[in-house]
């Protein structure tokens, strides 16, 4: 009675559930690795950004990626001639620029400020003159994403992405490892720049994925299930009794 589950048509059906299975569940321990993830960098941000403020002059940032989210002070000159934008930003659902200026430390190194968000239609503020402290959240260099453009060779000032190894190759000074992200100024910058917004502290929509990959995956057993049981009762009604 069930030599037909053999047949050629039944073994090709056979595999296209087992594969089907396979590939949700790949795709369901794949999205709980992603939460896994989400989660670990939500404990590092917030731990890290409530740490108190040190300045960065006296912080080893050797290791970008030990430090960033760290609150940091930084007092200086802004190298204004230098000041550079981050374009195809957004924030608040406004299409907009981050700009970006060099700090000029005691010591005679750099430090990248993101001194804000400005949106298109704006014009990128210059930097406060003299001796200014800036506070903020400390940041490593942003990777080139899957299909981002490159940045073109010379000097220029307008950037994809804070890269700060390219911005070192047409600023003199030595810059530091990391970038810092404004939150305050003394004296006060712009009022035509806004706050970089923070980084969303959320969880996603990762576990959700995870389950509905893990549903989908379980109504292809019961439709597996359904189908053979079906197909050996349409059959057992069709072979004539004794």
């Amino acid at each position: 009675m069930y030599r037909f589950l053999f047949r050629p048509k039944w073994i090709a059906f056979h595999l296209l559930c087992i594969f089907g299975v396979v590939l949700m569940v790949y795709l369901s321990l794949w999205q709980f690795n992603r939460l896994d993830d989400r989660k670990a960098f939500n404990r590092e941000v917030t731990e890290r950004s409530s740490q108190s403020v040190v300045d960065v002059s006296t912080l080893d940032v050797s290791d970008a990626a030990a430090v960033q989210w760290r609150p940091a002070g930084a007092k200086g000159t802004y190298l204004a001639d230098e000041q550079v934008l981050i374009v195809n930003r957004s924030q608040g659902g406004v299409a907009g620029m981050n700009v970006l200026t060099p700090l000029l430390l005691n010591d005679g190194r750099a430090i990248i400020v993101n001194r804000g968000f400005i949106a298109l239609s704006g014009t990128p503020p210059v930097a406060p003159s003299g001796v200014v402290k800036v506070v903020g959240l400390l940041r490593s260099t942003e990777g080139r994403t899957t299909g981002q453009a490159r940045e073109a060779s010379g000097e220029l000032a307008e950037f994809f992405r804070l890269d700060i190894a390219r911005l070192q190759q047409q600023i003199e000074p030595e810059l530091l490892n990391v970038a810092l992200v404004a939150e305050v100024s003394d004296p006060a910058d712009s009022s035509t720049l806004l706050p970089v917004s923070p980084p969303e502290l959320s969880e996603g929509s990762h576990l959700s994925y995870a389950i509905q990959w893990l549903i989908f995956a379980t109504a292809v057993i019961v439709g597996w299930v359904l189908a053979v049981r079906k197909s050996i009762a349409s059959r057992a009604q069709s072979v004539p009794s004794a």
